[in-house]
């Protein structure tokens, strides 16, 4: 039943696709980080729906005069600059070639694809669906995990789709706390009420799933990430005493063994994961300063890796676990410092939208959108710290979303400031007219 109802909507919508090729990004974004075809037991498992939905959307793209010039700024040059240091990279890589070029196939799918949604998507109407549909592929596993921790009393860890970025517990915790601030956005432009108490809910039960991931890099970022949406939600004394109840709320759940197991960050010292990490990341560094320039390509979870620069020679491979170190050990130092840039310049266009609005109908959603960019940034910061989701495509969006916003409020920043139409000419002017 699932592989059939999942046809049917992919295959549904490639006619409406071609006529709004902008329909052909948000379903993109639904396939590439919800993953529904690994939700499916029969042959949908095994039809490339993704590679559909995009061939669909670029040929729509290709004749749709529903389009905008790609936005060249800052942004925008650091992100294609980036790719195109990866493929740089990918020459001199160190792993075997038919693993260097699937990770690259999918790194520049995702690159692709964003750079048409740039094009493809205007106005804020289409800016929130494709929120919506972030939230909607991501929030599923969200919910779902909240209501199992709940039941199950979080006695068993919550995982995302197995096989997709989002696959092992740290990552979809991870992605969790980058998706609450996107729906506390939509909750307070919402009107409708029962759509604020879904979203409300939503928004309880993705932090519920965080904590039955069991996964300790997600606890401090999920901390640090509610500490920064008080700061930015413009509810500061409401959310302050919120805050405390839920967050009570939320960890009676929790049983002993999830405590003890958070207990460890203290003592990482005793804690297997956490000193392999340490190994990986010291391989990591003496790797980076032998080839500090281009790094060692794509997917550092190489063996060779390891016996050329690790300081034991029996630990077996593992991946980075840490984008600055993935970035750091896959692209050289030159590939850090493009992705540090554009961390930076995004966090900072972002505050600088927060701050200048045009008129009255971006003072009240771009503030807020930009806030809550920024505070999912900040939780994708930190917990991305212990977890190598480098090449997820969650974080790029965001940075879409500066990029998307700041077109927009252009455009109605120069609606509101054109001059008025002048007044017919013909006839009397004033009454001077008339008295002459």
């Amino acid at each position: 039943m699932r592989d059939l109802l999942l046809s049917a909507i992919v295959f549904g919508s490639l006619p409406l696709i071609l006529y709004r090729p902008h329909i052909g990004a948000l379903m993109w974004v639904w396939i590439g980080m919800m993953n529904p075809h690994l939700l499916t037991f029969g042959f949908a498992a095994r039809i490339p729906f993704a590679q559909l939905v995009a061939l669909a959307t670029l040929i729509g793209f290709a004749f749709t005069r529903r389009k905008q010039a790609f936005p060249l700024n800052t942004i925008t040059a650091l992100l294609i600059s980036f790719f195109l240091w990866m493929c740089v990279t990918r020459i001199f890589a160190l792993n075997a070639d038919d693993i260097v070029n699937e990770m690259w196939g999918r790194v520049f799918k995702i690159q692709l694809m964003l750079w048409v949604t740039l094009m493809l998507i205007s106005g804020r109407q289409q800016i929130e669906q494709l929120i919506w549909a972030i939230v909607i592929s991501i929030g599923y596993y969200g919910v779902k995990g909240g209501i199992f921790t709940a039941l199950t009393g979080g006695a068993y860890r919550v995982w995302g789709p197995q096989g997709s970025f989002i696959g092992g517990n740290n990552e979809l915790a991870l992605a969790l706390v980058i998706l609450i601030p996107l729906l506390y956005y939509l909750w307070s432009t919402s009107t409708r009420r029962w759509l604020r108490y879904g979203l409300l809910f939503a928004m309880c039960t993705c932090a519920l799933a965080v904590l039955g991931s069991h996964s300790r890099g997600a606890l401090l970022s999920i901390s640090v990430m509610a500490a920064f949406l008080i700061v930015k939600s413009g509810r500061q004394v409401r959310l302050l005493l919120l805050a405390p109840i839920l967050a009570g709320v939320l960890l009676f759940v929790m049983p002993e063994s999830w405590w003890m197991r958070m207990e460890t960050i203290e003592s990482y010292e005793q804690d297997t994961s956490a000193m392999s990490r340490l190994h990986t990341w010291r391989m990591i560094w003496t790797l980076a300063l032998d080839r500090p320039i281009v790094g060692a390509g794509f997917d550092l979870s190489n063996p060779l890796l390891y016996q050329l620069y690790g300081e034991n020679k029996e630990v077996t491979a593992h991946a980075a676990h840490s984008i600055y170190f993935q970035v750091l050990g896959e692209h050289g130092f030159v590939g850090l410092a493009l992705y540090l840039c554009l961390g930076y310049i995004s966090w900072r266009w972002a505050a600088k939208l927060a701050r200048k609005t045009g008129n009255a109908e971006t003072d009240l959603w771009v503030p807020q959108l930009m806030r809550m960019v920024q505070t999912s940034m900040i939780g994708f910061a930190v917990g991305g710290a212990f977890l190598g989701l480098l090449h997820f495509d969650l974080p790029y969006y965001l940075v879409g979303l500066i990029v998307l916003t700041h077109r927009e409020m252009r455009a109605t920043t120069a609606v509101g400031a054109a001059p008025a139409a002048k007044p017919p000419t013909t006839g009397p002017t004033h009454h001077g007219d008339q008295l002459k």
